[in-house]
C-alpha cells in the first residue's frame, strides 16, 4: 500500500472514531447545556475541567506526537521489537511517577490555580468554592489520560489507530450517562469524567497485548532513548505552556463579565466544541495519521518523500476544512440554536455562543494547517521551532485580545484566537520551507482558489436554505452542492476523489 493510501486509510479510521466521539461529545454538551446552560455550575465545571486539560496537552496528545511516536518509531526500525518494548517499560516508570507528582501538587494547589486562571470568580465565593472543589476531584484524570496517551504512542507506532481513537468515545459516553443519572448535580459530571478515563485506558490493553506488549515491570528508570524523549519534550513543554497561556488569557478575560458579558466562559466553551468538530474529524486525524509516515521518511533521510506526504496532506486538509469554515461562519446562529437552545440554555446563551463560533471559524483552516506542519517538525525531531512560532503568536494574541474584547465582547476573544492562528500557520510554513526546502504549495494555489469559491457559494446557499428548512437539511443539501461546484470548476482534489471512488467501484 502506498504511503498516501495508508495515510488516507489510517485517517479514515481515526476520523470515523473521532466523528463518533464528537457526536457523543455533542450529546454530552447538549445534556450539560440543558441542565446548566451558561450558569454558575457550567462555568465552574468548564474552568475545573480545563485545568487538568492544561497538562493533558503536554502529557497526553502532545507527548504522543512530539516524542513518543518519533522516538518509538526510530527504536523499532533500528533495533527491533525487543528493544522497543524495553524502552516502553522504562518510559512507563518515568511517566507514572511524573503524573502522580503533578496530580498531588494540583490537588493541594487548586485554590491558587483557580485564582490565577479565573480571577473574575473570586468576587463570587460560591462560584470560587465550587470551582476549587471540582478541580480537586478532576485532577486524577491527568494520570488516566497520560497513561492512555502512552498506550496510544505504542499502538500508533505499531500501526494500530482504532483503540486509541475510540477511547474518547468511551469517555463521552460515561459522562453522558452520569450527567443524566445525576441530573442537576454537577458532581455527577466529575464522576463521569473519572469513570470514563478509567474505561478509556482499559480498552487499550487488548490490542497492546495482541501487539506483543505485556504488563511486566522493570526497575529501570534510565534508557538513552528515554532521555531523548525527555529532551524532545522540554521544548514541547514550553510550547504547551505557550498554548495554555493563550487558553488562560481567554479564560481570564472571559471571566470579566463586566466587559465581555455574563456567561462568556461557558459560551466560549460551547463554541469551541462546535468548531473543534471538523478540526478533530479531519485536521487532527490527518496529522496523527501522517506523523508515523513522515517519521519513517525522516528516519530514512528521504526528505523528498516527506515533502510529498506533507503536501498531499495539506491539499486534503484544504479540500475539507475550507468549506467547513464557510459553513460554520454562515450557519453559526442556526447551528448553535439547533444543538443547544433548550432547558437552561437561553436565547442569550445562543447569541453569545454563535458570536464566538463565527469568529472561531475564520481560523479553522489555519489550525488544521498548524497540526500538520507541527507534525512535520516533530517527525524531524525538531520540537523547538514550533515553540518559537507559538511564542510569537502568543504575543499577537495577547495584544488582539485586549484590543478586540471591548468592541466585539466574546467574539473579540475568538477573533484574536483565529488571527493569531493564521499568523502561527504562516510562520511555521516559512520556517519549515527554510529547513527542508520548497514544499510545493505554489503548485496547488489554483485548486485552493477554486475550492474557496465553491465553499463560499455553498455557505451562501446553506444560509439561504435555513430561511426555509431546518439547518441539518440545509447542510445535507449544501455538501453535495460543494462537490458539484468543485467538479464543475475542475478542482484537482475533486477529480482525484472521483477517480478513487470509481476505482473502488
Amino acid at each position: 500500500m502506498s504511503t498516501n493510501k495508508s495515510i488516507v486509510k489510517s485517517a479514515g479510521v481515526i476520523g470515523l472514531a473521532t466523528s463518533l466521539s464528537r457526536v457523543l461529545g455533542f450529546v454530552r454538551d447538549i445534556v450539560i447545556a440543558g441542565f446548566f446552560g451558561t450558569s454558575l455550575y457550567a462555568q465552574a465545571f468548564v474552568v475545573a475541567f480545563r485545568i487538568p486539560n492544561l497538562l493533558r496537552d503536554l502529557i497526553g496528545d502532545g507527548a504522543t506526537n512530539a516524542a513518543f511516536v518519533p522516538v518509538f518509531t526510530e527504536e523499532l526500525a533500528k533495533k527491533g521489537k525487543k528493544e522497543f518494548f524495553d524502552l516502553t517499560r522504562v518510559v512507563f516508570n518515568i511517566l507514572f511517577i511524573i503524573l502522580l507528582v503533578l496530580t498531588v501538587i494540583g490537588i493541594f494547589a487548586a485554590p491558587l490555580i483557580v485564582r490565577m486562571i479565573a480571577p473574575g470568580f473570586i468576587s463570587d465565593p460560591e462560584k470560587f468554592r465550587l470551582t476549587v472543589t471540582l478541580t480537586r476531584l478532576l485532577f486524577p484524570f491527568l494520570i488516566l489520560v497520560g497513561l492512555w496517551a502512552y498506550a496510544m504512542g505504542i499502538l500508533n507506532t505499531l500501526g494500530h489507530f482504532a483503540a486509541p481513537a475510540f477511547g474518547p468515545c468511551v469517555l463521552n459516553l460515561l459522562m453522558i450517562l452520569c450527567a443524566v443519572w445525576f441530573g442537576e448535580n454537577v458532581f455527577g459530571l466529575a464522576a463521569g469524567v473519572l469513570a470514563g478515563g478509567v474505561l478509556q485506558l482499559l480498552i487499550q490493553f487488548p490490542p497492546l497485548y495482541m501487539k506483543g506488549w505485556s504488563l511486566s515491570f522493570t526497575k529501570r528508570f534510565a534508557h538513552p532513548q528515554a532521555k531523548k524523549i525527555g529532551l524532545l519534550l522540554i521544548p514541547r513543554a514550553l510550547g504547551a505552556c505557550v498554548y495554555q497561556v493563550n487558553v488562560f488569557v481567554s479564560t481570564i478575560l472571559a471571566s470579566l463579565s463586566g466587559i465581555v458579558g455574563e456567561g462568556a466562559v461557558a459560551g466560549l466553551y460551547y463554541a469551541n466544541r462546535i468548531w473543534q468538530l471538523p478540526l478533530a474529524i479531519f485536521g487532527i486525524a490527518l496529522a496523527q495519521a501522517a506523523l508515523p509516515a513522515m517519521s519513517r521518511q525522516a528516519a530514512a533521510n528521504d526528505i523528498e518523500k516527506l515533502k510529498g506526504t506533507l503536501l498531499f496532506s495539506l491539499r486534503a486538509l484544504f479540500f475539507i476544512l475550507l468549506p467547513a469554515s464557510a459553513g460554520l461562519m454562515f450557519l453559526s446562529a442556526p447551528i448553535t440554536k439547533t444543538l443547544f437552545e433548550r432547558g437552561a440554555f437561553s436565547a442569550y446563551s445562543t447569541s453569545i455562543t454563535a458570536s464566538a463560533l463565527f469568529f472561531y471559524a475564520i481560523g479553522l483552516v489555519a489550525c488544521g494547517g498548524i497540526k500538520l506542519l507541527v507534525s512535520a517538525f516533530y517527525s524531524l525531531q525538531d520540537t523547538m521551532t514550533p515553540v518559537k512560532a507559538a511564542a510569537a503568536s502568543l504575543v499577537l494574541n495577547l495584544i488582539l485580545n485586549v484590543a478586540l474584547m471591548g468592541p466585539l465582547k466574546i467574539g473579540g476573544l475568538a477573533l484574536a484566537t483565529s488571527i493569531s492562528a493564521i499568523f502561527n500557520c504562516v510562520v511555521l510554513y516559512v520556517m519549515l520551507k527554510k529547513k527542508i526546502g520548497r514544499i510545493g504549495i505554489s503548485t496547488v494555489v489554483d485548486s485552493i482558489i477554486k475550492i474557496s469559491i465553491a465553499g463560499l457559494l455553498m455557505g451562501l446557499f446553506c444560509y439561504a436554505a435555513t430561511l426555509k428548512v431546518n439547518v441539518l437539511i440545509a447542510i445535507a443539501l449544501g455538501a453535495p452542492l460543494y462537490f458539484l461546484i468543485s467538479y464543475l470548476m475542475d478542482a484537482r482534489e475533486m477529480k482525484e476523489l472521483l477517480a478513487w471512488i470509481l476505482r473502488k467501484k
